[in-house]
């Protein structure tokens, strides 16, 4: 793997520029980036679906070092379900992937405090270039009407069920087109919908950890509505 992992470009994408804070909800955002890492390792070929849980199929190091972390931590880890994997690896997560963005300085921490004594970060962006290429690829993908490269697909598709339209800056009818492009997309890379586990490994795969992603996050919004939109 090399450039920005897909987990950092969901932030990246999620994180306003100027203010430096999440214009989602996070637990929204922790989940999408947990499925992420998992996509990335299936993508590279490290993970795979097998007799209903993830399994390690290559424990070679694939060179981002979050991936890696996590592909250790199911090598090592009994087996569990997709759905399990999303929920366990989202604590923490957004944490290690801001500073890792501080550290290769695409993003900055400012520490800020409030009423005197609470301490609150905020990561507005540093170097505008890595967010610019990612916005351009899926820019693209909405517009070419062709099938994108596969890490642009899940990417997209990670997009969509996260209903990260208006982070895209599309609203109203905008964010409609858009979101029905991505689910274009989705299906036509073999990454949402009906899957066949007879099929490729990596389509049905990154498809369940995609399911997975998506029935968490309708039950994560739908608590925060019953709670009355309180802040997870």
């Amino acid at each position: 793997m090399t450039g920005v992992a897909l987990a950092e470009e969901l932030l990246l994408l999620a994180y306003d520029d100027e203010t430096g804070k999440a214009a989602m909800p996070r637990i929204s955002l922790d989940l999408g980036m947990a499925a992420a890492v998992l996509v990335e390792l299936a993508l590279a070929g490290r993970v795979a679906y097998a007799d209903g849980n993830l399994a390690v199929v290559d424990p070679a190091p694939t060179g981002e070092p979050i991936a890696d972390a996590v592909l250790a931590k199911i090598a090592a880890d009994t087996p569990h379900t997709p759905s399990s994997w999303v929920q366990r690896l989202r604590h923490g997560l957004r944490d290690r992937i801001l500073g890792d963005l501080c550290g290769r300085g695409v993003v900055r921490d400012v520490d800020e405090t409030e009423l005197g004594f609470i301490h609150v970060h905020r990561y507005p962006v540093a170097d505008a270039s890595f967010e610019a290429d990612i916005r351009r690829r899926l820019a693209e993908a909405l517009t070419s009407g062709q099938l994108p490269d596969e890490r642009t697909a899940a990417l997209a598709t990670l997009v969509a069920v996260l209903r990260m339209e208006p982070a895209l800056g599309l609203t109203g009818a905008a964010a409609e087109e858009a979101g029905a492009r991505l689910e274009e997309i989705a299906t036509g890379a073999g990454f949402s919908g009906t899957v066949s586990l007879d099929d490729s490994v990596v389509r049905p795969s990154v498809s369940l950890v995609i399911a997975a992603l998506a029935q968490a996050v309708d039950a994560a919004l739908g608590k925060r509505q019953v709670q009355g939109g309180a802040p997870s």
